[in-house]
C-alpha cells in the first residue's frame, strides 16, 4: 500500500470510511446467513475459485467485498493462508455420487434416469416483481435406482479410453498452493489449476475450442451435482475415517474418438470437478482439459486452449485481478521518467528538422 504521499495515510482513512458507509441507512443490512442461503451460486463461486469449502466463509467474503466476486475470493484464499493442515484427506469417491442432479446429453433413457434437480435451464427468463417459492408436488417414495456412469457403460465395450491411464498415477501429485508453478505440468497438476482459475476465463477458452480452436468436438457424458463423503486418512489407526460432507460438480465430457495401428478407435475424455453448484464451471473446466491433452493424442497445438502455458498462467483471477489493478497505484517516478524521454526524442526530432524549440523545451534545458 502506498502512503509515503502527502495526505496519502488520510486519504485512505477517508476510502475506508466512504466504502463502510454505502448503502448504510438506506436499506436493512443483510446478513451473510442470507447470502449464503439465497444466492448459493454465486457463493459456490467464490468457494471453488478461493480454494476453500467453507460456504459460511465464502458469504461472508461476499458481503464485505459488497459482492465483488474477485475481491471475496482474494479474501478468501488470503484467509486460507493462515489455516493450519494437520492431515490429508483420501481422494473423494464420485462413481457413487446421489445425484441431486444428474443429466445426459448422449441417451435419452439411461440407467437411473435423467435427475433434472435445481435447474434454470427450463425457466423463463422474465424478470418477476417479486419472488415466491412454489409448492413442491408430492411424490410416491420410491427406492433410488442405482446411477452408473455413463463413461463407464462406455469403457465396458472399450468405447472410451481408461479412466485412468498409467502415466496419469501420482501417488504424491504437486500442490500448487505450496509448490510453485512448473511447466510442463502433470494432467493432476493442471487440473487443480483449472479447478481454482476463473469461471469466465475457462468459459470463453471452453466456447473457443467449440468453434474451432482446440479441435473438440464434445457430447456432454454427464453431469452430476451432489454431496460426496470426505475422508481423512490418519496414521495411527491404519484406515480413513469420516470427516463430514461437501457438495461437488462433476462433469465427464466425451470427446472424438481417436486410434492407432495397435489400439481400436475410442473416445476421449474430458474433466471436471468443482466446488459446490458449478455446473458451467465444471463443463468448461472438462473442454479445456480436453483441449491441454493435445500432446497426448499428437495433435497440433495450434489454439491458446491447448497452451498449457498460456491456460494456466492467465486462468488465475487473483494474479491477473492484482496485475492489472496495481495499475492505480502511483507510478510517479515511472512516469516522469517516461515523460522525460518523449520530450527529449521530440527535442531531437525538431532539432533534425531545423524547428525552433518550444517554450516546454526550452524549459526543459
Amino acid at each position: 500500500m502506498y502512503v509515503a504521499v502527502k495526505g496519502g495515510e488520510k486519504a485512505i482513512a477517508n476510502a475506508h470510511a466512504l466504502l463502510a458507509k454505502r448503502g448504510a441507512g438506506q436499506t436493512d443490512r443483510i446478513e451473510w446467513r442470507q447470502v449464503r442461503e439465497q444466492l448459493g451460486v454465486l457463493t459456490s463461486r467464490v468457494m471453488a475459485e478461493g480454494s476453500l469449502y467453507d460456504p459460511d466463509l465464502a458469504a461472508q467474503a461476499l458481503l464485505q467485498a459488497q459482492g465483488d466476486v474477485l475481491e471475496a475470493v482474494t479474501l478468501l484464499r488470503s484467509y486460507r493462508t493462515t489455516l493450519p493442515r494437520f492431515g490429508t484427506t483420501a481422494a473423494i469417491d464420485t462413481a457413487g455420487l446421489p445425484a441431486e442432479r444428474r443429466i445426459s446429453a448422449t441417451f435419452k433413457d439411461l440407467p437411473g434416469g435423467q435427475q433434472l434437480g435445481a435447474t434454470f435451464d427450463y425457466t423463463h427468463r422474465l424478470l418477476v416483481g417479486e419472488l415466491s417459492t412454489p409448492e413442491l408436488p408430492v411424490d410416491d417414495v420410491a427406492e433410488e435406482a442405482p446411477m452408473p456412469r455413463i463413461t463407464d457403460l462406455l469403457g465396458v465395450d472399450a468405447l472410451i479410453e481408461p479412466e485412468i491411464e498409467d502415466d496419469w498415477t501420482d501417488p504424491d501429485p504437486a500442490d500448487l498452493t505450496r509448490e510453485p508453478t512448473v511447466f510442463p505440468m502433470s494432467r493432476p497438476e493442471r487440473l487443480q489449476a483449472l479447478a481454482r482459475g476463473d469461471e469466465g476465463f475457462l468459459l470463453s477458452l471452453g466456447y473457443s475450442t467449440q468453434r474451432g480452436y482446440g479441435r473438440t468436438h464434445p457430447f456432454a457424458g454427464e453431469v452430476r451435482v451432489g454431496e460426496v463423503e470426505v475422508e481423512l486418512d490418519v496414521p495411527e489407526l491404519g484406515f480413513a475415517v469420516p470427516i463430514g460432507r461437501l457438495e461437488v460438480t462433476e462433469c465427464q465430457m466425451v470427446n472424438q474418438f481417436v486410434g492407432t495401428a495397435d489400439r481400436a478407435p475410442q473416445f476421449t475424455r474430458g474433466y471436471g470437478l468443482v466446488f459446490g453448484r458449478a455446473e458451467r464451471k465444471a463443463m468448461s473446466m472438462s473442454l479445456v482439459d480436453r483441449a491441454l491433452r493435445a500432446d497426448e493424442f499428437a495433435e497440433r497445438r495450434v489454439s491458446p486452449a491447448q497452451d498449457e502455458e498460456f491456460v494456466v498462467s492467465h486462468a488465475d483471477n487473483v494474479q491477473a485481478t492484482g496485475f492489472v489493478e496495481h495499475l492505480k497505484l502511483p507510478h510517479y517516478v515511472d512516469f516522469q521518467g517516461e515523460l522525460g524521454l518523449i520530450r527529449q526524442l521530440h527535442r531531437e526530432f525538431r532539432e533534425r528538422a531545423g524547428a525552433v524549440p518550444t517554450r516546454e523545451e526550452n524549459a526543459d534545458v
